[in-house]
Parts: C-alpha cells; sequence; structure tokens
C-alpha cells in the first residue's frame, strides 16, 4: 500500500555567504563583521540566479555583512526582502577570532585540541560552545519552519551554523567529525515532511565558478 504524504513539505534552502578575504586566509571571523570580497559578491548573485525559479516565497539572513549582503543580493534577484535572524549568526570564537587556524593552533595549543576534537562544552574562553550554538540556531530554525508550512524558504548564513544543521537534521553528535563539505555560496536543502527532517541536497557548487572554499577545519 502507497503511503499519501499528509501535507507538501516545507523546504529550505540554506546558503552560506560568499567567499570574503579571511575565508580566503583561512582567518577565523566569527561575529566579527567582515564584508564579501569581489568573488563573494559574484558568488552571491550567482545564487540569486539559480534560485529564481526555485518558488522561494520568504527569505532570511544572518545580520552580519558577509550573510546579509549575500541575502541582499539574492534578494534583488528574487524580488523579496531579506528578513534578519540574528539568531543565525556564525558561533562566537572568542580568543580565536582574528587568528589563522595556524595562528590559533600554536598560541592557544590546549584550546585548540579541544575545537578541533569537537569539545562541546568548550567556549574559547567566553566564546560560544558547541551546545550553545546548537540550541540557539535549531530553535530559529524550527520557528522559520514553524512559519512556512508547506513552502519554500532560503536562510543565509555561515559555515559554523550549516554544521550545526546538518547534524540536527541528520541526528548526529556534535562530537562527530564532518563527513560533508560546506563551500562559499553553497546551495543546501533541507526539508521537513510529515514530522521527519530530510536532507534533499548539499553543498550544490553547480552555479559557482569551480574552486568555491571551503576553508574550515574538519
Amino acid at each position: 500500500m502507497v503511503e499519501i504524504p499528509t501535507s507538501r513539505p516545507t523546504r529550505i534552502c540554506l546558503v552560506r555567504h560568499g567567499e570574503t578575504e579571511w575565508n580566503a586566509e583561512r582567518r577565523i571571523q566569527g561575529q566579527i563583521d567582515i564584508a564579501l570580497n569581489e568573488t563573494g559578491r559574484q558568488q552571491a548573485a550567482a545564487a540569486g540566479r539559480w534560485l529564481r525559479g526555485a518558488g522561494i516565497v520568504a527569505l532570511y539572513g544572518s545580520d552580519l555583512q558577509r550573510a546579509w549582503s549575500t541575502a541582499q543580493a539574492i534578494g534583488q534577484v528574487l524580488g523579496l526582502t531579506p528578513q534578519s535572524v540574528p539568531e543565525m549568526r556564525e558561533r562566537r570564537y572568542g580568543i580565536f577570532e582574528g587568528l589563522t587556524y595556524d595562528q590559533a593552533r600554536t598560541k592557544y595549543p590546549e584550546g585548540y585540541a579541544a575545537f578541533e576534537g569537537r569539545n562541546a562544552h568548550y567556549d574559547f574562553e567566553n566564546g560560544e560552545s558547541l551546545l550553545a550554538l546548537f540550541g540557539r540556531v535549531t530553535s530559529k530554525l524550527q520557528a522559520i519552519v514553524a512559519a512556512h508550512p508547506g513552502q519554500n524558504v532560503a536562510i543565509v548564513l555561515h559555515g559554523g551554523v550549516l554544521d550545526i544543521i546538518n547534524r540536527f537534521v541528520r541526528g548526529n553528535g556534535l562530537e562527530t567529525p564532518r563527513d560533508f563539505l560546506i563551500p562559499n555560496a553553497g546551495l543546501n536543502w533541507i526539508s521537513l515532511r510529515d514530522g521527519h527532517w530530510h536532507i534533499d541536497s548539499w553543498a550544490e557548487t553547480t552555479h559557482l565558478e569551480p574552486g568555491a572554499l571551503d576553508e574550515l577545519p574538519s
């Protein structure tokens, strides 16, 4: 017997912001407000063009300018005004912010080991733990989905936030190594169908020039 769905799925396109100079330098941005570089601006426009036929009815974006500028570029193509969602800001990396990954490893070896080992309680000395990040991101994600039953929406956000959402949807632990890519301006589709989360596609980059960065540690 074929089971008939009880309702249309709610589909969310999660878009990582376009490239910044700090991405290119492998420098930890966190909540430092870094702008897109020229490549990032081109990527944002390309993401908008690709999403033109995707039936997006609402657009949200982190208020950090690298995400907000990406959301504005997408909105210009789609004819949508983005709504600000500070809850989708990048993780606060505390003492690591502004350092390259190599510098952070050298300057704070114990902290870096905790970070690299995905210690869910480590907070970069008054930064933000994975547990805290998980709480704020998943709460807002579920609120957005609840506001758009059966519709398609887009959210522009950050690499660390995408890491959390992928694990939430798949039911994977925060401390397990990452086994998926998070490229700049990549498109990641998730859906909620009959109360169950799904990843429909992840890290789509067909719309981009080759070489979209995934500079994040695994």
